[in-house]
Formats: C-alpha cells, sequence, structure tokens
C-alpha cells in the first residue's frame, strides 16, 4: 500500500517536528515515529495512532496508565531505551505481557542483575521487595490510624468525665474571711463577686474567734453550687 506522508498534521508536544514523522496508512491507520529523539518521557499521544515507534530514545521507565487508551495500537517499538527494571517498570511488564503480538520487546538496562533481560520475562520473583516495601507501607499507615483513633477516643474520655465529676470544696470556718453578697452563674459575665468584709472588725477583736463569711446565707451558696454547677462543698 502506498503511503501518504503528511507535513506536521498531529501536534505531539515535546517531540521536535523536523524529526518527527507522522504518517497516514491507508490500510493500517495512523503511524507516529518518534526514533532518536533523546526522549525521556513518552508525550501525550492521540488516541486513534496504531503504530508508535519510540526507539533509540532515553527512556527508562513509563508512567502508569500512559498506554492504556490507546486501543488501536497494532505495532509499538521500546526497544534501544535504558530501560531501569526497578518496582516503577512493573506497569510496563504487565502491559508487554498482554500485548506481546503488537511489541517489540525492550530489555532492561539496569540494575546490572537484570540487565540484557526482556521487561516481559521479569517474574514476580524480581519484583519481591516492592511487595515487602507495599506491606510495610500499609502496616505503617494502620498504625497511625490505631495511634490517631486512640487519641481521639481519649480526648473524648476525659472530656466525658471532666463533664460528670463532681469537686469538692472544704472550708474551714476559721479561715472564711469573706463575705457573699450575691451567686451568680460562672459565666464571665456572670462571676460570683465576693468581697473581703473587714470593716466590721474592731481593734483588738480576735480574727480566730469571729468568722467573717455571713454564715446565714451558707446554706443557700450550698445549695446552688450543688444544683448548678455539681461542686459540694463540706463545711465542718
Amino acid at each position: 500500500n502506498k503511503i501518504n506522508s503528511i507535513t506536521n498534521p498531529l501536534r505531539v508536544p515535546g517531540i521536535s517536528h523536523k524529526h518527527h514523522e507522522t504518517d497516514t496508512l491507508p490500510s493500517r491507520g495512523l503511524r507516529v515515529n518518534c526514533t532518536l529523539q533523546g526522549l525521556r518521557t513518552i508525550p501525550h499521544l492521540p488516541a486513534e495512532i496504531t503504530e508508535l515507534l519510540l526507539q533509540n530514545n532515553l527512556l527508562t521507565t513509563v508512567t502508569p496508565g500512559h498506554l492504556d487508551r490507546l486501543h488501536h495500537l497494532q505495532l509499538v517499538n521500546l526497544s534501544g531505551n535504558p530501560f531501569h527494571c526497578d518496582c516503577s517498570i512493573q506497569y510496563l511488564r504487565q502491559w508487554l505481557q498482554k500485548n506481546k503480538a503488537i511489541s517489540v520487546m525492550p530489555v532492561c538496562a539496569s540494575p546490572t542483575e537484570l540487565a540484557h533481560r526482556s521487561i516481559d520475562e521479569l517474574t514476580d520473583a524480581d519484583f519481591a521487595s516492592c511487595l515487602s516495601d507495599h506491606c510495610f507501607e500499609w502496616v505503617y499507615n494502620a498504625i497511625l490510624c490505631l495511634m490517631l483513633c486512640f487519641l481521639i477516643g481519649l480526648l473524648l474520655w476525659c472530656m466525658q468525665l471532666a463533664r460528670n465529676s463532681t469537686f469538692i470544696l472544704g472550708i474551714d470556718e476559721r479561715h472564711t474571711g469573706f463575705e457573699a453578697e450575691s451567686l451568680r452563674s460562672l459565666k464571665p459575665k456572670h462571676r460570683v463577686r465576693m468581697r473581703w468584709s473587714i470593716g466590721s472588725l474592731s481593734p483588738g477583736t480576735d480574727d480566730m474567734d469571729k468568722p467573717l463569711l455571713n454564715m446565714d446565707i451558707l446554706p443557700q451558696i450550698l445549695d446552688v453550687l450543688h444544683k448548678q454547677h455539681n461542686i459540694k462543698i463540706k463545711v465542718p
């Protein structure tokens, strides 16, 4: 079949169009030739291409999912690239294993123990360390979640405990040197006002013999504290 060459019909980001060839094949569709372009990543490609030539570039890996939308591919050539076969190459390995009929198989350039091996022939054993790292990360995240849940539960328990706690304040009658004029809510706008009562004392009066607290309102104070604020005051 005759190949009809189209001058720069396809704009592929990151590729010099002086050397980039895009041809229309009447019987086979659209071909993208990115050979010897010095590419380090595969650029965004249209979904309708049928042939993708990427040999002899500087590709070390393929981004997961990058080739999945190219459903019309009939030929892919990734040979001659320095692929680094670590955990990140697993996507390309699985894609090549599913598309062996349309691919010219690339080989690993590194690490040393995997050099010159075809990527599609790598096994799960070659990626055992990746599985260990994934499991460790999962355990680490699970521990963090458990610790966070524990701290939240502890905080809620402390708040509930403080809400249900009863405070007992013991007042020794000999040291009650104040008179309560009024008792309101302990909120900032209704603070309890207390004042010292020393005007009733005359020179020579023994402070130990005469209590300064107005004992007539003491039962009322105790009742309000207990009912409204759950505070019990024990007076000897």
